[in-house]
């Protein structure tokens, strides 16, 4: 019985010195979480990163590596992202692993230390419109010194953040000339101090700088987040709001609910789920659409316009706030209005369609004599019939026949009293008569 109560706890003993030592072992090793910004850069990107980046915060990590693989994209959310960037006290590297472009570029100047692939480039970062412009004097002008002020923060020579943003500044050496941005390689980024070195892959990066042996995370997009960056991209922005209004309009135009509806109501759903898992809009603008709807829908039951006038205010407000950008949001309404006003035209003027809730409310039916309805006695039977006029005809007056009183009508001018009639016409109340020769 002793001997087995000794190798109980020989067992005890051998198995708390192993997890000690492993636990020691996990607490010595060095942690890195490896964060990917792919793809164009949007609002959506910023909502992820601030997960991510809160995530590192949380597992106490020694370094982030952001991954970055993109040709650019929105030049405010990119703004927003840099301001993050800088919101913690975690080592940061960027690793450019084939391109950082436009906003990409920015958004690498603020990492602690810039390392590529050896066919990467970075830079090309002038601002474009949504029509694929380059923006006016003063939005270049803005960007140009966010570059400059980026990477003057981050100890590197401000000359080629500017370069890249504005095609006027000549740098012949790197063969940068006036008239074109500057890109530059990974050769040419070690030699102007905007990379630290190059490295085939992210395994031989950490190795030189002594993380080989660390604990990697990584960090990846969820599928609501994907859903959301996809939503909440500029372009798919106006497309939503576009379906949304035509569905709508067509709804209006179509007996009972179906398809365009759903369609319609669908697209704004998605507008509004993929702005609030990106963190873009809070409740409240969903809560303000909701409110603008009823008051447009209390509009066909109260007097005056103020209601319907109230609720369409509501709607577009809580469009701007939840699309975060109130320019770009506004750009976005207007085409979807514009959209709609076309719809309108198409089901009116050439599908002849009128809006259902008009026919609630407006009176559609019409009285014909075919349907078998008469304003008054049509006298027909006087088609024919000779009288003696009582009073003269100019053209209007009175005649007799067989003693009767009638209003009638001269075909043609003035005919004087006592004279000999004959009835040629009977439209309705109108009786005409000529002289009876």
């Amino acid at each position: 019985m002793k001997k087995a109560l000794f190798i109980l706890g020989s067992l005890l003993i051998i198995a708390g010195s192993l997890f000690f030592s492993a636990s020691a072992e996990s607490q010595s090793k060095k942690t890195v979480v490896v964060i990917p910004i792919e793809e164009e850069i949007e609002k959506g990107l910023q909502a992820f990163l601030k997960r991510a980046i809160d995530t590192a915060e949380d597992n106490y990590a020694d370094l982030i590596v952001f991954d970055i693989n993109t040709p650019g994209g929105a030049v405010n959310a990119a703004s927003d992202i840099g301001k993050l960037l800088n919101s913690t006290d975690i080592k940061k590297i960027a690793f450019v692993n084939n391109k950082a472009l436009s906003a990409g570029a920015y958004i690498s100047l603020f990492a602690d230390e810039i390392y590529m692939v050896p066919d990467a480039t970075m830079g090309a970062a002038a601002v474009i419109n949504q029509q694929g412009n380059t923006a006016g004097e003063k939005a270049e002008s803005a960007w140009k010194a966010a570059m400059n002020a980026a990477a003057k923060q981050h100890g590197r020579d401000p000359i080629y953040a500017e370069a890249m943003a504005d095609k006027d500044i000549d740098l012949p050496k790197l063969d940068a000339g006036k008239g074109k941005l500057l890109t530059l390689t990974s050769e040419q980024a070690v030699e102007v101090g905007y990379s630290e070195g190059t490295f085939k892959n992210l395994s031989e990066l950490l190795k030189h700088i002594g993380y080989d042996n660390a604990l990697i995370e990584h960090v990846d997009l969820s599928f609501a987040e994907k859903i959301a960056r996809f939503l909440t991209n500029p372009i798919v922005v106006p497309i939503l709001l576009s379906i949304a209004s035509l569905g709508l309009v067509v709804e209006l135009y179509s007996p009972g609910f179906g398809i365009p509806g759903t369609m319609g109501l669908t697209a704004l759903l998605l507008f509004f789920y993929g702005h609030l898992v990106a963190g873009l809009a809070g409740y409240e603008s969903l809560i303000l659409f909701i409110i603008g709807i009823v008051l447009i829908i209390a509009e066909f039951f109260l007097p005056g316009a103020i209601a319907g006038i109230l609720g369409a205010a509501a709607i577009i407000g809580s469009l701007l706030i939840a699309g975060g950008n109130i320019f770009y949001m506004g750009i976005s309404i207007i085409i979807a209005v514009l959209v709609a006003i076309i719809g309108m035209i198409i089901m009116v003027k050439v599908l002849g369609k009128r809006m259902k809730i008009f026919k609630k409310i407006v009176l559609s039916d019409s009285t014909s004599t075919e349907k078998g309805y008469v304003s008054n006695e049509n006298r027909v039977e006087l088609i024919g019939r000779t009288g003696l006029t009582i009073t003269p005809l100019r053209p209007a007056g009175t005649i007799t026949i067989d003693d009767e009183r009638i209003d009638v009508v001269s075909e043609g001018g003035y005919i004087d009293n006592g004279q000999s009639v004959k009835v040629i016409k009977v439209e309705g109340s109108r009786i005409v008569v000529r002289l009876d020769k």
